[in-house]
């Protein structure tokens, strides 16, 4: 070996030495490392299991009884919840879903369907096998673009509906039906059937707005049982019209400056319509002997009220009217007169209407609706609404606030309607806080 290799070769050694120290080192960091790991594991895994251990090793104690005031709490606190949720007694139900102001509502001839006008351009058909439900399917009928319902009212069948909608052009009516008749079980389900525009017609009442719809199943006289819709304009024109085909019937006209809203009696023989004044004027509709309208022609006027008429109803007999006036009273009418011999219509009673503002002065209602049995008038001002007692006008029960917003419709169910099992008269409300309730009635 020479002289210059003998320093590298001592050098070698350490160098050596050195990498290998580092190698052990570091094996032993690698090794103290996953031993802590593995030990803080184990004492996580023991922590979480020492409870459920702890649990299980805790004698029973079967003689020592279970205290029920926690769930008698729980339950306490969901009734608080339930009360603040229906504030009152009556409230029965609350169909939601609308995205906007509901605008009308109307009930089907047997009462298991409930229609709906939203301001969301959706006409919406809900279906009550139970008023208890706490859920209600429904069919969705999307009106054509730039329509905004007013109002609804149903035809002859199930699913036929008339929809009053404003447009840019005016007031427009659509009649929609089921493309192809289908069996009854089909219907009830409400699993979108095909819908389709049975007839229209644009720009009616001289582009006014249709601020109500009234129909019914003419049964006076020769009448054929075809049912006959009113449409009321904001104007002074009331237009009859058949509810299958779209025929115009008749005409009338209240020449009173402003319509407050129109409707038929159930037997279908009058039209009786609230107006700008204080007087009410009926029509007679009359049939030919082959059930066909014939005429619609003035026959009495009622003249009592001191201030404009803001609303009225017909009796379930079709013999007598009830109207609200902003005099503060209501009126119940006797109609079943001998007009065509001068016979005058007569007041049976008077009642002052039950309300007041902050200030103490009287209100006025602004919609009405007498119950099936002809037995209770419901009533509204704004989100109020009360019962009152036919016979004697004694109100039955108020909510003061029974919607969060103006009512904008009220409805009887015509038939009973099955609550819970039984059959009980329900009355909708519509309003403008995107609700229709449904409540039971108060006793008597």
């Amino acid at each position: 070996m020479d002289a210059q290799s003998q320093p590298l070769a001592f050098l070698g050694f350490p160098i050596l030495s050195i990498s290998i120290l580092s190698i052990v080192i570091g094996a032993v960091a690698v090794l103290l490392f996953f031993s802590d790991y593995f030990r803080k594991r184990r004492s996580e895994v023991q922590t979480i299991a020492e409870p459920e251990a702890t649990a299980k090793q805790k004698p029973k104690k079967p003689t020592q009884p279970i205290s029920k005031k926690p769930h008698s709490k729980s339950h306490a606190h969901a009734s608080e919840k339930d009360q603040i949720k229906r504030h009152h007694p009556l409230d029965a139900n609350t169909l939601k879903g609308h995205g906007d102001e509901v605008t009308a509502l109307c009930f089907s001839w047997d009462s298991r369907s409930l229609a709906t006008a939203c301001a969301d351009s959706v006409i919406r058909v809900f279906k009550l096998d139970d008023a208890s439900n706490k859920s209600f399917k429904f069919l969705r009928i999307n009106l054509p673009a730039g329509c905004h319902p007013t109002a609804v009212a149903f035809a002859d069948g199930p699913l036929d509906l008339v929809v009053a909608a404003q447009t840019l052009y005016g007031a427009s009516l659509y009649m929609y039906a089921e493309e192809n008749a289908k069996s009854t079980n089909e219907t009830k389900q409400l699993t979108k059937p095909p819908l389709e525009i049975k007839w229209e017609h644009r720009k009616v009442h001289d582009k006014r707005s249709i601020i109500t719809l009234s129909g019914t199943r003419a049964s006076y006289g020769s009448a054929d049982g075809s049912t006959v819709i009113a449409s009321c304009s904001e104007g002074t024109d009331i237009i009859l019209w058949h509810g299958k085909s779209g025929k115009n019937l008749g005409n009338a006209d209240t020449n009173q400056l402003k319509n407050n809203m129109a409707t038929i009696s159930p037997n279908g023989r009058f039209i009786a319509a609230a107006a700008f004044t204080a007087d009410v004027k009926v029509w007679e509709i009359v049939y030919s002997k082959d059930g066909s309208v014939k005429e619609v022609t003035k026959v009495m006027q009622l003249k009592g009220h001191k201030s404009a008429v803001t609303w009225l109803c017909f009796t379930p007999n079709s013999e007598q009217i009830i109207t609200a006036s902003k005099d503060g009273s209501i009126r119940i009418w006797n109609i079943n007169v001998r007009y065509h011999l001068d016979e005058d219509p007569k007041t049976l009673k008077v009642f002052q209407i039950p309300l007041h503002d902050s200030k103490g002065a009287a209100v006025h209602y602004d919609r009405l609706s007498i119950s099936p049995d002809g037995k209770i008038l419901a009533a509204t001002h704004e989100s109020t609404l009360q019962w009152l007692s036919v016979e004697t006008g004694k109100v039955l029960d108020t909510a003061e606030k029974a919607h969060d917003g103006q009512i904008t419709g009220i409805a009887w169910a015509p038939q009973p309607i099955p609550m819970g099992g039984a059959p009980t008269m329900i009355l909708a409300t519509a309003s403008a806080d995107k609700k229709v309730k449904l409540w039971v009635p108060p006793k008597l």
